[in-house]
């Protein structure tokens, strides 16, 4: 059996195809940027995404010159978009999730945050579904429907309207116990009323398509991170992986038990698979991938390739804070900005490299020590996955700051794998 597995990301879409020896017949990428715009807003254009996603997979099955016997799909989890349900046509741009406008409409719902955590495992934050959300209904459309984006390419692809659990389950909205829409959530979002998508498994044969060639069912249905967690065989309680994209996402496996966490991570489903839902423990550094790319931006470095080769040996006492796009877990405040403190007239461009290096990493140490507190294991290994496990120099420094061992995942495709 062979399959086309599609991972459709904020810096880009990537498409594989496996044959039913595990061999990669094929894999192509396309690049997809989004738009950074003044008052924390972050959004992409939702027909570049679906293109994306179409040249991406065409290409493959046109390289791998094979055909194929199942689509697969993993989203970016939180981003959100209006859209017409009837013509499939997008009413507002996508809403990513390192867009924070939505940080007021949770500053106004803060004395539900205790019930909102208790009942999803999530923290009221601006980075999850819901709030975006609302803050399109309030203010761009109240047309059509709103959901995260793969309701989206899925309905295009198949024509159905469903969302994968572990994808509803960065939403606010879901009762992670039952894993079901919750109508008391919805309604402290103001989003009673909605259509929302029929939640299904991710292993569930969610209808077909013919968007790469003859007809062929559409399954594997899976949030990014989760994908990568499967892929990385992080199926045991306390197992972790940590994915180095556009930001930083560390997950472990808790297994069947959603534990809640004290120390501000969020729970979420990693899989529901078999008749059977496993849940997770994750924590979040916004920027990693899209840092490199700022200084990219800044004409800081050239090529995020070079990274390693014009970072100095050392920071010259510089430390950079990334938050770029504010602070996920565990401090979780989106109002947070980035910062370089240390910095002389001898410092050089090499030393901030290096010091955005040692931030990130230093970044995903802090997740690992509060993770082992709510697992009750500490991380005695790292798997780690994701375009920047190319940077050996990050790799040393998060290991050096772990005292760990850090293993790269051998393939570069751990997300579009587990899908």
């Amino acid at each position: 059996m062979s399959v086309l597995a599609i991972d459709q990301g904020t810096s880009g879409t990537k498409a594989i195809v496996v044959d039913d020896a595990g061999v990669f017949r094929a894999v192509v990428e396309v690049p997809v940027r989004p738009v950074y715009l003044e008052g924390g807003g972050v959004e992409q254009d939702p027909a570049g995404l679906l293109a994306s996603v179409l040249e991406a997979g065409r290409r493959a099955c046109a390289a791998a010159g094979l055909p194929i016997d199942a689509v697969a799909l993993a989203n970016q989890g939180e981003t959100v978009l209006a859209w017409n349900p009837r013509t499939g046509q997008p009413l507002s741009q996508a809403i990513v999730w390192q867009d924070n406008r939505s940080a007021g409409i949770c500053a106004d719902l803060s004395a539900h945050a205790a019930l909102i955590a208790r009942r999803t495992g999530l923290v009221l934050d601006p980075y999850f579904s819901a709030p975006k959300m609302t803050w399109l209904r309030r203010n761009v459309t109240r047309e059509g429907v709103v959901t995260t984006t793969d309701a989206w390419l899925v309905h295009h692809l198949t024509g159905e309207f469903v969302s994968d659990v572990t994808t509803a389950s960065r939403s606010l909205v879901l009762d992670l116990d039952t894993t079901r829409w919750d109508p008391e959530l919805l309604g402290i979002f103001g989003l009673e009323g909605e259509r929302l998508p029929r939640l299904v498994a991710c292993d569930e044969i969610v209808g077909s398509t013919t968007a790469f060639g003859p007809e062929v069912p559409v399954v594997g249905l899976i949030v990014d991170q989760q994908a990568a967690l499967l892929a990385e065989a992080c199926l045991e309680p306390g197992m972790a992986k940590c994915t180095y994209g556009t930001g930083a996402f560390l997950l472990a496996s808790t297994g069947v038990d959603a534990v809640r966490s004290t120390t501000g991570l969020t729970t979420s489903v990693a899989w529901s698979m078999r008749g059977a839902t496993e849940y997770c423990i994750d924590g979040q550094v916004l920027t990693a991938g899209s840092a490199i790319r700022w200084l990219q931006d800044l004409g800081i470095i050239d090529d995020p390739a070079a990274l390693d080769a014009l970072a100095a040996p050392d920071s010259g006492g510089v430390m950079f804070t990334p938050a770029l796009a504010g602070l996920a877990a565990p401090w979780w405040r989106s109002d947070a900005r980035a910062a370089f403190v240390g910095m002389s007239l001898s410092t050089g461009a090499p030393h901030l490299i290096r010091a955005v290096i040692e931030g990130i990493a230093a970044q995903v140490a802090a997740l690992v020590a509060v993770i082992a507190q709510d697992t009750g294991a500490p991380i005695a290994r790292l798997r780690v996955d994701g375009g920047l496990t190319n940077s050996r120099a990050l790799m040393q420094a998060q290991a050096d700051l772990l005292q760990a061992p850090v293993d790269v995942y051998p393939s570069a495709h751990a997300t579009a794998l587990g899908a």
